[in-house]
């Protein structure tokens, strides 16, 4: 069944074209992620789903009852409440439920209390209708707390990184990010239809995301998300929507396979084109030569009549993509930062209550743990953003350094033009130096004169990074450099990092980034900053084979750990006499009883066979689906070889040849992935069947 049926939708702002036309179905279980630059219309397209914004022509259509939540990257959360009563109140219903139970309750106690007086009659008809209504919604009430209660919401909390003691916080008391994690733990709670996510990662930490996305894994209902964290998208979903120059594109897979997808398509229609173009150049010498010779004017006329069926192959308009180099630094001494003995507090709560620590020149040391833990204060101090409270913190010989706050928008003068903001970085640079790295960062031509206060989240953060790099510096301190950024920007902000022959600290929860960058890891948790020398992959395994359990978590390996219920009574060192008197009996006996055994393995002996009649069939068949997906796949690779090679396309029974086999080879992977997909998913539901 379709949730939401877009048919031929178009919208736009002024001159920019959002969407044009555009046919779009979500299924029950489409798990979609959206991908395209900053300002292409990603949020436009999830509000025009969530109802937010009507489109200008075409019709959109939602399946009746649709249940849909929607998680905006920018959010207006009022206080007034405490967290968990936010979370609990958020299902649909739920809060008018409590409201009409009270109203009903006080008019049914002032008819028993008239029946009593006998002002009314025991029969009293009015009294009878108030007695089945408060049944009915008693019954209600206990539906919503079967199907969504209070132990689930401490679990979904738990899982976003809210400590026991925020449950009973007013909201109002928390910060913007963790206002935008409450809301996203409400959606979770109510389990919606359709669950529509913007950068929903943004202010996660590297646990929670992991938590995050084993949520979404389980998931049995449709989605749609928008991340620039290409690990997690890919991991998440099995169909892109992208926002290309020449319009919105859908493809089956994620969006790694999208890509290769793509670049395939670009290969096939650059040599179509190359070789209609060598046609076309060929008809117009030979009409050329011989237009005036009357005995070559039939063919003439031939090759004019061929030209003028030759089609026009749109080649793919290759996007622009924020892409720049950091020149060479000045040299700083070997030992870039020293820290001994560091202190930090804010009133009773200690943050650090004595850091040793070193960074080298040419250090890229990637600094994760949950939030909280104290890794934007660290930054902050080592920038001299804020002081410390003992001990020393001391910069190298010639150390020059450059710092990416968070929140860089705070940074920023709004009333500026972008020129103007970037300029003010380095007084020296000339008007020419300014605008070239402003080019870089994708602002050319008039843009430039935008003031900052009218930028986009995205365009900010690009600002912020151009005023780095007119004045790198030698030492780069950055605080989720990738928040606000889009997919292809964040890899873009990796790679330049990389040429980067500065030393490098940067706070992220974004995986594919610190894995891209991470020479050397710092994981700062209760009051402690651990210190790993090697890759963000290498800390994990490690930590890992340790048996820690947040690092465990933060690597996907296990879930992150739920909270227990205030009610829930901690466990002993020593266990109680009645615990070790049941251990004590359910003991294995030296000598068991042989008829018992032999029915226990009688019983698995069926219960393999039963597991084996259902589940090998479906086995079978997925696997030879993907047998012979991957064998077309391979074909198709091969295909993709031959056509790149221009001598192909002297040869035009090959070419065609070639180009027939792999159109066709395209609609034969669509059918087989729809058919893969559809037996996983059966095989998926007979397992948990069998497991009920």
């Amino acid at each position: 069944m379709s949730l939401v049926v877009f048919e031929k939708v178009s919208l736009g702002f002024g001159k920019k074209t959002i969407v044009n036309e555009l046919d779009l179905r979500i299924g029950e279980h489409d798990r979609l992620g959206v991908v395209g630059p900053n300002g292409s219309g990603k949020s436009t397209l999830l509000k025009l789903l969530a109802d937010q914004m009507r489109p200008d022509e075409g019709r959109v259509t939602r399946a009746r009852g649709l249940r849909l939540g929607y998680l905006p990257q920018d959010i207006a959360l009022e206080g007034g409440r405490s967290l968990i009563e936010f979370i609990r109140a958020s299902v649909p219903g739920r809060e008018s439920l409590d409201e009409e139970l009270i109203a009903v309750e006080a008019d049914l106690n002032a008819a028993q209390r008239a029946v009593e007086a006998g002002e009314r009659p025991l029969d009293d008809p009015e009294l009878m209708d108030l007695a089945t209504r408060m049944a009915d919604l008693q019954e209600l009430r206990t539906h919503f707390e079967t199907h969504y209660s209070e132990h689930e919401a401490l679990q979904i909390l738990a899982g976003l990184g809210f400590a026991d003691a925020d449950h009973q916080r007013d909201l109002g008391e928390f910060s913007g990010g963790w206002k935008m994690r409450a809301v996203l733990a409400a959606l979770l709670f109510q389990r919606p239809d359709l669950l529509l996510l913007d950068e929903p990662t943004n202010h996660l930490d590297m646990p929670s995301v992991a938590w995050f996305g084993a949520f979404l894994k389980r998931y049995r209902k449709a989605f749609l998300l928008i991340c620039h964290d290409l690990e997690f998208i890919d991991e998440q979903i099995d169909r892109v929507i992208s926002f290309e120059p020449e319009g919105l594109r859908q493809a089956r897979g994620n969006v790694t396979a999208y890509r290769k997808l793509r670049e395939e398509e670009e290969i096939i229609l650059e040599n179509k084109a190359r070789n209609i173009a060598r046609e076309r150049e060929k008809a117009e010498q030979f009409i050329e030569r011989f237009r005036a010779q009357a005995n070559k004017a039939k063919a003439v006329q031939s090759r004019v009549k061929q030209l003028e069926k030759l089609e026009e192959v749109p080649v793919f308009e290759r996007r622009q993509i924020m892409r720049f180099r950091f020149p060479p630094c000045g040299r700083s001494g070997a030992e870039t930062i020293s820290i001994r003995g560091l202190k930090k507090a804010y009133g009773d709560h200690v943050v650090f209550p004595g850091l040793d620590l070193r960074v080298a020149r040419g250090d890229k040391i990637g600094i994760i743990g949950v939030n909280g833990a104290g890794k934007t204060t660290l930054l902050r101090m080592i920038a001299g953003e804020i002081p410390h409270d003992g001990g020393e913190l001391e910069l190298g010989h010639k150390v020059d350094p450059g710092y990416y706050a968070q929140h860089h928008a705070e940074s920023l003068n709004h009333e500026l033009t972008i020129q103007q903001e970037v300029a003010l970085a380095d007084p020296e640079a000339g008007q020419t130096r300014v605008r070239t790295i402003l080019g870089s960062f994708l602002f050319s031509g008039d843009d430039v004169d935008k003031k900052v206060g009218v930028l986009s989240g995205g365009e900010r953060a690009r600002v912020a990074l151009a005023k780095l790099l007119i004045r790198p510096g030698n030492l780069l301190l950055m605080d989720e450099p990738t928040n606000h950024l889009d997919l292809e920007s964040s890899e873009s902000l990796a790679e330049s990092l990389a040429t980067y022959d500065g030393t490098l600290l940067f706070v992220s929860h974004n995986r594919s980034f610190v894995r891209k960058l991470a020479t050397k890891i710092w994981n700062v948790h209760d009051g402690t900053v651990e210190i790993y020398p090697g890759t963000l992959d290498e800390y994990l395994h490690s930590a890992a084979e340790r048996g820690d359990e947040l690092e465990a978590v933060a690597a996907g390996k296990v879930e992150r750990p739920t909270q227990q219920p205030s009610s829930a009574v901690a466990p002993t060192s020593e266990p109680a006499p009645s615990t070790k008197a049941s251990a004590k009996a359910q003991e294995p006996e030296p000598k068991r009883n042989r008829a018992a055994e032999r029915e226990r393995k009688r019983k698995e002996a069926e219960e393999r066979t039963r597991r084996a009649k259902r589940l090998k069939p479906l086995e079978r068949k997925v696997s030879e689906l993907e047998a012979r997906i991957a064998e077309i796949e391979d074909a198709q690779k091969q295909r993709s070889v031959e056509l790149a090679d221009p001598g192909v396309y002297e040869d035009e029974e090959r070419r065609r040849g070639l180009l027939d086999a792999y159109q066709e080879g395209a609609a034969k992977l669509e059918e087989l992935n729809g058919r893969w997909e559809f037996a996983s998913l059966e095989l998926e539901e007979a397992r948990e069947g069998l497991e009920d």
